[in-house]
C-alpha cells in the first residue's frame, strides 16, 4: 500500500465540521474540530481509542468541553481572580486561555507521506481584550505510522515582546487513576496543599480535587499504562518544563498535560515564553501508543 492509498482526510458534521485524519496500514485515526477550539477529539492509534470525550459538553457551544486534547494559550491553568497585570494594566482571562474557545480555520490539508491539517487562529477584538498582543498560532496535525504529532508556531504580530505560555490538555480514558509514569522528575507540587513532595514514579489521583505537577523532569517525554501491557508515550519540545496530572471523581479519566510554565506565570512573571515582535516561536508534540 502506498502512502497515497494508507492516508486519508474526511470531511464530516457530528454536531459541528469534523476533519477525520485516517492511516490505513496502522488502524488509527484522529478526529479534529476546528470550530471548538480547534481541539481534538478523539484519537485512535493502533486499534486503541485514548481519549475521554463527554459528548454534552462538546455539543453544547456554551460550554468547555471536558475530553479530547484542548489547547492552552497564552496561559495553562488559573489566574487569582481570573486577573493578571501586564505593563501596568489589569486585564481579565478565563481559565487556560482564548485558544480553546474560538472557532480555528482550516489552512491546508495533504495525504502526501502522512494525514495532516494545519489550522489558524488569528488574534481578534475578544482576544485583544484579554490579551493584548496580536498573534498568529498555525498548528499542523499529523498522523503518520500511527503516530499524532501537534506542530505548532506562535507567531507575535505586535510591536512589542509577547508573553506566552503554551500547554495541552489531554484526557486519557482509562478507569485506573493509580498510574505509574515513565518519567524522571523526582519532585511534583501537590495544589491540594501547595506543597512541594517527593515524586516515586506513581501517583494516585482517585480522591485528589486539584491536580499535581512534576517539577523537575530533565527528559522531554513520559509514559504511563492505558491498557495492560501497553503504553501512551507523550513526547515533546525542550520548553515543555511540566506534567500536571489531574482527574475528577467518578470519571474515567487521566489528564496528562504538558505545560511550559506552571500557574500564575503572567503574574509572577517566571518563566514565560517570550516572543520577540515578528518573531515566531516553534514547539511540537507527538502521542503514540506502544
Amino acid at each position: 500500500m502506498n502512502s497515497t492509498t494508507q492516508y486519508e482526510i474526511n470531511e464530516l458534521v457530528d454536531g459541528f465540521t469534523l476533519y477525520e485524519l485516517k492511516d490505513a496500514n496502522t488502524d488509527s485515526l484522529v478526529r479534529i474540530c476546528p470550530e471548538r477550539g480547534g481541539i481534538v477529539i478523539g484519537c485512535r492509534l493502533h486499534g486503541q481509542e485514548l481519549l475521554y470525550l463527554d459528548r454534552e459538553t462538546f455539543l453544547n457551544p456554551q460550554a468547555n468541553i471536558r475530553g479530547g486534547i484542548p489547547v492552552l494559550f497564552p496561559i495553562a491553568g488559573q489566574l487569582v481572580d481570573g486577573q493578571y497585570e501586564w505593563a501596568g494594566q489589569t486585564y481579565k482571562m478565563k481559565n487556560h486561555g482564548v485558544a480553546r474557545i474560538l472557532p480555528w480555520d482550516v489552512e491546508a490539508t495533504h495525504t502526501d507521506g502522512s494525514a495532516a491539517i494545519t489550522l489558524v487562529l488569528h488574534s481578534n477584538i475578544e482576544t485583544l481584550a484579554a490579551f493584548p498582543f496580536e498573534f498568529e498560532l498555525r498548528f499542523t496535525y499529523r498522523l503518520q505510522d500511527g503516530a499524532l504529532s501537534i506542530e505548532q508556531q506562535y507567531v507575535n504580530h505586535s510591536q512589542q515582546v509577547m508573553p506566552m505560555v503554551s500547554g495541552f490538555h489531554p484526557y486519557f480514558a482509562t478507569e485506573g487513576k493509580n498510574l505509574t509514569y515513565g518519567t524522571d522528575a523526582a519532585t511534583m507540587l501537590d495544589y491540594n496543599d501547595k506543597q512541594k513532595k517527593p515524586f516515586n514514579g506513581s501517583l494516585n489521583l482517585e480522591g485528589m480535587v486539584e491536580s499535581a505537577a512534576l517539577l523537575d523532569a530533565r527528559k522531554p517525554e513520559i509514559t504511563f499504562p492505558l491498557t495492560k501491557g501497553r503504553n501512551v508515550r507523550l513526547s515533546y519540545s525542550d520548553q515543555f518544563r511540566y506534567v500536571v496530572l489531574w482527574s475528577v471523581e467518578g470519571k474515567p479519566f487521566v489528564c496528562v498535560e504538558p505545560w511550559t510554565a506552571l500557574n500564575e506565570a503572567l503574574n509572577d512573571k517566571q518563566e514565560l515564553l517570550m516572543v520577540a515582535p515578528g518573531a515566531t516561536q516553534n514547539l511540537t508534540m507527538r502521542m503514540e501508543f506502544e
